[in-house]
């Protein structure tokens, strides 16, 4: 369960970079792109939370969730910040896969023997 999620995790980075670059060259991102990054991190973060539900949680675990969780957070204020037609903070940009990458390391620690 948590290699899918970080294989999730791995391509909904890629599409985020693809974001990320559009963002800080003050160009549009495409729709579906932004769509199929969020929708395919919230899966792979609920494969992680419903991992955590069956298993004894690890501290590593644990901050790695966490850190995903608040990387989502920033993902989903952006999001709605750029739905309404606002401009994206170039600095929120680049802290939301910063956050959520860290998140993601510390998921591949745990998973790794």
């Amino acid at each position: 369960m948590l290699i899918a999620a970080i294989i999730l995790f791995i391509i909904a980075a890629l599409f985020g970079l693809i974001i990320l670059t559009a963002v800080l060259q003050d160009r549009p991102g495409h729709k579906m792109v932004v769509y199929l990054h969020g929708i395919i991190a919230a899966t792979a973060l609920i494969l992680v939370i419903i991992y955590m539900i069956l298993n004894v949680a690890s501290p590593t675990l644990t901050v790695g969730l966490t850190l995903l969780i608040l990387g989502a957070l920033g993902g989903l204020t952006l999001f709605i910040i750029d739905m309404k037609g606002g401009t994206i903070p170039k600095w929120v940009a680049v802290l939301h896969p910063l956050i959520a990458v860290t998140g993601l390391v510390a998921l591949i620690i745990y998973v790794l023997p």
